[in-house]
């Protein structure tokens, strides 16, 4: 069953190998078929290798403006994505958002019916997170403690 909301944030110029590497690391004991959306902010829209990834798996893509993102809090803020993207966060935020609006929501006031399985992972410059609106507790998925887990 597809009930997963992949959020990804990434650098410029990341490669679709580098982007599945990340989502593979951080879905841990799920696997590619419960993925239902993946999404980013707004400016991510043109990135070859988020849309090559998206493509190759045949995921559909969401985009989120730097409005609808920036309603949601943050629980550890990032100063360097509020410099280049105006926001204090992407992975989270756009997985929360996503795992709402894929039902049809209005995002930004029932976010806070989707629940983060795991939160903000980085891989080499990409970070991940997955949402679900799905009734799954946090303390179901090994990735849940940390609020930032650096992945090999």
């Amino acid at each position: 069953m597809k009930t997963l909301s992949v959020g990804i944030g990434c650098r410029l110029h990341s490669a679709a190998g580098q982007i599945e590497a990340a989502v593979r690391a951080a879905l841990g004991p799920h696997s590619f078929d419960e993925i239902a959306t993946v999404a980013s902010i707004d400016t991510k829209a043109h990135e070859a290798g988020l849309l090559e990834f998206c493509a190759r798996h045949a995921l559909p893509l969401t985009f989120f403006s730097s409005e609808q993102i920036a309603a949601l809090p943050i629980a550890e803020p990032s100063s360097a994505v509020r410099e280049h993207l105006g926001v204090d966060g992407v992975c989270e935020p756009c997985a929360l958002l996503a795992a709402t609006t894929r039902r049809g929501e209005t995002a930004a006031f029932h976010a806070h019916r989707a629940r983060l399985l795991v939160r903000k992972t980085v891989h080499a410059g990409v970070t991940v997170a997955i949402a679900s609106s799905a009734a799954h507790a946090e303390r179901d998925h090994p990735n849940n403690d940390t609020q930032e887990q650096n992945l090999p």
